[in-house]
């Protein structure tokens, strides 16, 4: 049967990408840098035959003409290719992501599957900063996390419970590791889809919804109404998500309900799902913070963890 060998979360801001000459003199932005660093050597040494990477939609790939809860990439994957993102065909593990829709079936849950699934940054910034070379193939698992009514927070611990459970009965023998990409504090100028009030909120409302064919017609207003948000970051918050992420006990933030977890950390911080189902997935695991920052002008506390299941020893994920 096949193993998970490794579970890595990440903060993304394309930010980095596009604006680094900003924060260049900042050392929160370089720990962070190098704590993604870290992390890639993590996985690198770890040898994953496959990566399932969980993330979330910033509309590029999924709209509000239909927003499932859970979606699996099971065929031809795109990047967007937003802000120095991978674009184009990404490498993807089709006979894994089967096995994981079934096994998510056999436990109760009803995802969607794509053929032609395409992704954001949400999915490739994890990618791009650890699996740089793309030369593993992947299963992309999208969670909405923006588009309300949410999955709950506990509802994606179990989510992530299953699909650790499929990736072990599989039968296959390969080594997979679990990245999560999104998180941590932070809070967006996005309105709810049905309480759009300013005329920026119906911008935004209508690109959600009409983008599926011309979404980079909206970026450059809808990139300017995100870089003239004010930062709204929470060390404390993040220093405690971390700190039950690395003791294994996420039950006391999986209790929160969508409103207590907005007005404490962000609407941004609803991405923290991607960290619960990638922990859930690894399961007993030992972990610890390889960085964070508050970094106020990504808007974001940008964090890197790593998880290192119990049953996988530190020689295993040696070369």
């Amino acid at each position: 049967m096949s193993e998970i060998v490794l579970g890595v979360g990440a903060s993304h801001s394309t930010l980095m990408n596009t604006h680094w000459d900003e924060v260049d003199h900042l050392p929160g932005a370089h720990r962070f840098r190098d704590g993604l660093a870290e992390a890639r050597r993590l996985v690198d040494a770890a040898r994953p035959d496959a990566v399932v990477v969980i993330g979330s939609n910033h509309f590029r790939g999924f709209f509000l003409d239909l927003m499932p809860a859970f979606t699996v990439g099971v065929g031809e994957v795109n990047g967007a290719g937003e802000a120095g993102t991978p674009g184009g065909p990404l490498p993807v593990d089709t006979v894994l992501a089967r096995r994981m829709v079934d096994g998510l079936v056999g436990a109760g849950f009803d995802p969607a599957f794509s053929l032609r699934l395409t992704v954001d940054h949400g999915i490739t910034h994890g990618l791009q900063y650890l699996v740089p070379d793309l030369d593993v193939p992947i299963v992309p698992v999208v969670v909405n996390m923006f588009a309300p009514p949410l999955p709950s927070l506990r509802r994606c611990q179990v989510l992530g419970a299953a699909i650790g459970e499929a990736i072990r009965s599989d039968g296959d023998g390969k080594r997979v590791a679990v990245i999560a990409s999104g998180g941590l504090s932070h809070r967006l100028p996005w309105p709810k889809w049905y309480d759009a009030l300013s005329d920026d909120d119906r911008f935004l409302v209508e690109a959600w919804l009409n983008g599926r064919d011309s979404w980079s017609e909206y970026e450059v207003r809808r990139r300017r109404i995100i870089r003239a948000a004010e930062p709204d970051v929470d060390p404390e918050f993040d220093a405690w998500f971390l700190d039950l992420l690395a003791r294994g006990d996420l039950d006391p933030v999986t209790a929160m309900s969508d409103a207590e977890l907005t007005d404490r950390a962000g609407n941004g911080a609803q991405e923290i799902r991607s960290w619960i189902a990638m922990a859930a997935a690894v399961g007993p695991a030992t972990g610890r913070t390889l960085a964070y920052a508050p970094i106020d002008a990504w808007l974001t506390g940008m964090g890197v963890a790593a998880l290192h299941p119990r049953t996988t020893t530190r020689q295993e994920t040696r070369p």
